[in-house]
């Protein structure tokens, strides 16, 4: 019988002999690797399709090994195949790793975990070796299936448990490595592989932050490179490394899915790692793209609970800090768009508890934080169109009754807005700091009745006036005889500054001037006002611009002197003349305007030591605080004279120091202040008469009826006093042309223009209220037959 059996050996193919002579009598002994040496040399000097056939003996005798237990000869098997797929680069080998797969999936399917750890090593090893020919019909479904399943092991041994998914990881990233390399693979980042590999990443990623430690000693904690969430993130990182433009979203997607589905945004701690690993592994190029999934997943929430929502944002500040300049992509405002959005959502969805309506207040705040920090990464012209963008989202009105409480609280939002993208632009020109788009709906909005807003705004001008560092030391209004212990920074102007202010100067000392005026303004209004003063002196401290300051000094003393402004308002606005001009005269070193700044103060306080800021801006004080007889002596103010004295003794032209900036001539045609014209302003006193029956309106005054005695005793009067009346305002027209600024002539005409056309909209306005009210009086109008068509 011995004999026989040594004869059929010898008829067996010689490949099944060299399989046959490489495994031992005893599976102890392990393999015989001399005659593995023989397999492997057969294998490459004999024709291609031998390999195949080792391969197919090999998976049978693998299947027989299985079934009948015999383990050890199974990873005799493994490990010949192993060394035959190392050392083999045939063009056959697409041949032979057919059977190679079978076997290691044959493993994998085993419920001993040793089988299939020992098949995940085997796969590993496959998914390094580069094949020469590509295979266009191989699938990895299987496995992917299989080594996302050893992921979520939950074995009773917590040594295997972590060895089976330290197994199903290193499964994964060969599966990665193996399809990722080659286009002719099957493309692995289909939703239906990627739905299963990146939440098994994410759960082993997870279980990091629980940490192994409480029931295992030091001596069971796995090293760093075995433990399985270091793994994870290691695969994870790879993954994303390896995404391009088409397929960051087939990644991102199942990321945002497993947070949603397992709450893992509130708290945010682990999605905020997460999204970490993403921006430092995603290719720069690609890093906006993972903005605009965060912000459309942003767009899934806008209904859910505020805190999922402010979590979600706070991640995407997070991924905007490291993404840098590559976090918005080409589509900027469409950014800052869908972010006011959600800025407006979150306003008119606050509801009466008070829970709710603190979340969604805290959600805002993160918006206009992560709008800032985007704008942070924008270069200077784009902030500057940020900030006009977000100027245009602001509710339209004209006046404050029309704000309803919704548009005061967004208004209230886009300003904050505006100031956190301010912060992050650097000055270094006026002209293109404050475009005629931009500075004059800021100036505007000014001077909406809402003392909190009104400081905003000006909190905004003061980011973008100041150069230098100066706004924070200007914030508390004070009368220093020397500015030193301040220490400002001071430095020499430019001219184009210089250009700015002829231009738009005016505009600003309008409202400053307007400001003050405000009834509802508080200390800390004051304050925001003076510091804006301080920073033009300061910035553009020269020549002209001294005189319209000293100017706007003056002309905010009057309005003073004849307003009707409360007793605090009024000893706060002197206080705030008097400083201004002592702080302008030692920072432009017009050192006789400060001495005689500190002069008038010194009057004061010997005689009304109520118009100095230590006691105007005492926040303690109240009305009763004040004296009953608050009249102002004239040591205690400040005069044209005395001022242009100072000026001129440094060598500046006082000549338009004399012209106050209230006054608002009259120009145009049939314009005039005598009585041979009508003014703009007798525009209110016309009456306009619609009950006439010819259906035409009358015009007449309120206080004059015209009738036929009073046009004869108008034909019959002396004209000479109507045209020397002409001629007088004639001269004055010329004479101010000749001499007043362009800038400030323009000023005055759009004063004139927006006060005409007011009165327009009020005669208008008259117009169809009157037709409203005789509606009802004319139900039905009878026309007579001959006019029936």
């Amino acid at each position: 019988m011995a004999g026989f059996c040594v004869c059929c050996s010898a008829l067996k193919p010689r490949y099944k002999r060299l399989v046959d002579n490489i495994f031992p009598a005893n599976p102890q002994d392990g393999l015989v690797k001399s005659n593995l040496e023989k397999l492997t040399f057969y294998a490459l000097s004999s024709r291609p399709e031998k390999l195949d056939r080792i391969g197919q003996y090999l998976e049978r005798k693998l299947s027989t090994d299985i079934s009948r237990h015999r383990n050890q000869y199974v990873f005799i098997s493994m490990e010949i195949l192993d060394q035959l797929l190392v050392s083999c680069h045939a063009h056959s080998l697409n041949l032979f790793v057919e059977s190679f797969l079978k076997m290691v999936q044959k493993l994998l399917e085993c419920g001993d975990p040793k089988m299939q750890i020992r098949a995940t090593q085997s796969f590993v090893k496959f998914a390094n070796v580069e094949e020469d020919a590509p295979s266009y019909h191989r699938r990895y479904d299987f496995f992917v299936s299989k080594f996302s399943s050893l992921c979520h092991n939950n074995h009773q041994d917590v040594q295997t448990c972590r060895k089976l998914r330290q197994a199903g990881l290193k499964g994964l990233q060969g599966v990665v490595r193996k399809t990722i390399s080659d286009d002719l693979q099957v493309n692995i980042w289909e939703a239906v592989h990627m739905d299963k590999i990146v939440p098994s990443l994410l759960f082993n990623m997870q279980e990091s932050n629980h940490g192994s430690d409480g029931d295992h000693g030091e001596a069971d904690t796995p090293q760093e490179d075995d433990d399985p969430a270091h793994l994870a993130e290691m695969v994870f990182r790879d993954l994303i490394c390896r995404a391009s433009y088409g397929n960051i979203k087939s990644v991102l997607s199942p990321v945002l899915t497993h947070l949603d589905n397992h709450n893992l945004w509130v708290p945010n701690d682990f999605a905020i790692r997460l999204f970490k690993i993403i921006m430092f592994s995603v290719q720069s190029q690609y890093g906006y793209l993972v903005v605009q999934m965060l912000l459309s997943h942003v767009d899934k929430h806008a209904k859910s609970d505020p805190r999922i929502k402010t979590c979600i944002v706070t991640v995407l500040y997070e991924a905007v800090l490291i993404s840098a300049g590559n976090s918005t992509g080409p589509s900027v405002l469409e950014v800052f768009n869908n972010l006011l959005r959600h800025l407006r959502i979150s306003i008119d969805r606050k509801s009466s508890d008070e829970h709710q309506r603190n979340e969604e207040i805290k959600f805002e705040e993160v918006v206009v934080n992560t709008i800032g920090e985007f704008a942070n990464n924008l270069p200077d012209y784009q902030k500057i169109e940020i900030m006009m963008f977000v100027l245009g989202k602001f509710p339209q009105f004209t006046n404050e009754e029309e704000i309803g409480k919704m548009d005061k609280q967004l208004s209230f939002n886009l300003l904050r807005t505006l100031l956190k993208v301010a912060t992050k632009y650097k000055t270094v020109s006026l002209s293109q700091a404050f475009p005629p788009e931009f500075l004059h709906p800021l100036l505007r909005i000014s001077l909406i009745d809402d003392p909190g807003m009104r400081i905003i705004v000006q909190e905004i001008l003061h980011t973008l006036l100041d150069r230098h560092g100066n706004s924070f030391k200007l914030k508390h209004i004070s009368l220093p005889e020397d500015i030193s212990s301040l220490h400002l920074t001071i430095k020499t102007n430019d001219r184009h500054d210089l250009l700015f202010m002829k231009k738009s100067g005016m505009q600003l000392y309008w409202h400053i001037l307007e400001n003050l005026q405000l009834e509802s303004n508080k200390v800390d209004n004051f304050e925001a006002i003076y510091c804006t003063m301080c920073l033009l002196g300061i910035e553009v401290g020269q020549d002209e611009v001294i005189i319209e300051l000293v100017r706007l000094a003056l002309d905010i003393q009057q309005m003073t002197l004849s307003s009707s402004l409360p007793k605090t308002h009024i000893c706060a606005i002197h206080s705030l003349v008097v400083a201004f001009l002592n702080m302008l005269g030692q920072v432009t070193q017009v050192n006789a305007l400060s001495l005689h700044a500190l002069r008038v103060a010194e009057n004061r306080e010997n005689e009304a030591p109520y118009l100095l800021p230590d006691f105007a801006f005492n926040r303690k004080n109240r009305p009763n605080s004040y004296p009953k007889d608050t009249e102002i002596k004239e040591s205690c103010l400040f005069h044209q004279d005395r001022l242009a004295e100072c000026l001129r003794s440094a060598g500046l032209d006082v000549t338009r120091l004399s012209t106050p900036f209230s006054a608002r001539p009259n120009l145009g045609y049939g314009v005039g202040s005598g009585e041979g014209g009508t003014s703009v302003s007798d525009v209110g006193s016309i009456n306009i008469d619609f009950e006439n029956t010819d259906g035409s309106p009358r015009i007449s005054k309120k206080t004059d009826e015209i009738t036929v005695e009073s046009l004869k005793k108008m034909l019959a009067e002396d004209s000479s006093v109507g045209k020397a009346e002409e001629e007088r305002h004639r001269r004055e027209i010329v004479h101010m042309f000749r001499s007043a600024p362009f800038e400030e002539i323009v000023a005055r005409s759009e004063a004139i223009s927006n006060h005409f056309h007011n009165k327009l909209n009020e005669i208008l306005e008259i117009v169809s209220q009157d037709r409203i009210a005789t509606e009802p009086q004319t139900q039905e109008i009878v026309y007579p037959k001959l006019f029936v068509y």
